[in-house]
């Protein structure tokens, strides 16, 4: 049975199964998005009249206090009749890409680094996205999904690429790291995240600091690649922090990129190992040292909630302005997280 949903005067219809939050995205109908698990809180919403099943939200995300005073989580509430809902304190009202499923066709496997490899997922018809958001993938002979950032610009539509590190024992990893091969199907759903460069009408071509920790480079390349094409002048530096030399992978890129376009630079920071060519340390602190002040800079953070919570430190230090700071944590979920 389903149940009509409405936020700032926009109405959808809500399947059994659906959570708000999905019905809503499937209408093209935005709301704020990022772990889609329950554990991140950013999908956080008041329901102003109706009813809601909070299902599984964890209640160290939504509390009882919390659930009393009528909030509710999106991406776990199902409405038990015809719910209306408000965002709060987030712009409202606003469409964004359709939330879909697909049918992808694995079209490549590369080896890249140490335990972390490339995915490519061919698409029968495009997939309308934003340069950092990510895909869910149902792992086939089971009912668990696993979350990939996209490494594309949205000019590439038609072949994902994904960037899977191994995870011992991770459901994902025995297949994606064992039988996997290039002509499996795979069920896609997506787009999904608010961690994207925004309208190209909104980009004014500030200069920008990308910080990833291990597959966390995936989304900032296709980040860095759109901001780039728009304000080929754009001052950017991306620091791509890992543990050893033998972690890092598409250094090429970085540099084919650094070639054509003056204004770029990248940094290679090793946590746990000194090597020629390299940083030693973390990465957000190799953005201290090298950056005096980021007043109206914009700051791009993808990894390990630590690495993120490090960046938005580091980014406040040197005077980034918080609304500027964009961040994509890796929550882990089960031993597992986006890029995972």
């Amino acid at each position: 049975m389903s149940a009509a949903i409405s936020v700032s005067g926009r109405r959808v219809e809500c399947a059994e199964d659906q959570s708000i939050l999905e019905a809503f995205l499937r209408a093209g109908v935005w709301m704020p998005n990022s772990c889609n698990q329950g554990t991140c809180g950013t999908c956080k919403l008041q329901v102003l009249c109706g009813e809601v099943d909070h299902r599984d939200s964890p209640l160290e995300t939504l509390t009882a206090d919390e659930r009393a005073s009528g909030l509710a989580l999106a991406c776990q509430a199902r409405p038990l009749e015809d719910t209306e809902v408000a965002l709060r304190g987030t712009e409202i009202g606003r469409s964004t890409h359709p939330l879909r499923d697909l049918t992808a066709t694995v079209v490549d496997v590369e080896d890249v680094a140490r335990d972390t490899r490339r995915v490519r997922l061919g698409l029968e018809e495009p997939l309308a996205f934003s340069a950092g958001q990510y895909v869910e993938v149902l792992v086939p002979g089971t009912s668990e999904r696993r979350q990939y950032s996209l490494a594309n610009t949205a000019q590439e539509d038609k072949v994902l690429e994904l960037h899977v590190r191994r995870i011992p024992g991770g459901v994902a990893s025995e297949w994606l790291f064992g039988p996997v091969s290039v002509g499996d199907r795979v069920e896609v759903r997506g787009p999904l995240g608010d961690f994207h460069v925004p309208e190209a009408d909104q980009d004014e071509g500030e200069p920008m600091v990308l910080i990833g920790g291990g597959t966390g480079l995936a989304p900032l390349l296709g980040i860095a690649r759109t901001a780039l094409e728009r304000h080929p002048n754009r001052m950017m530096v991306l620091y791509h922090g890992v543990r050893t030399e033998a972690d890092l992978y598409d250094t090429d890129r970085l540099e084919e990129l650094a070639e054509r376009y003056r204004s770029f630079s990248f940094v290679t920071v090793l946590s746990r190992e000194t090597r020629p060519g390299h940083r030693s340390g973390y990465a957000p602190d190799a953005f201290v040292e090298d950056v005096a002040s980021a007043r109206r800079w914009s700051g791009w953070l993808c990894g390990s909630p630590a690495l993120v919570e490090s960046g938005v430190k580091a980014f406040k230090r040197r005077r980034m302005a918080p609304r500027l700071i964009h961040r994509e944590k890796f929550e882990p979920a089960d031993g597992y997280g986006p890029g995972s």
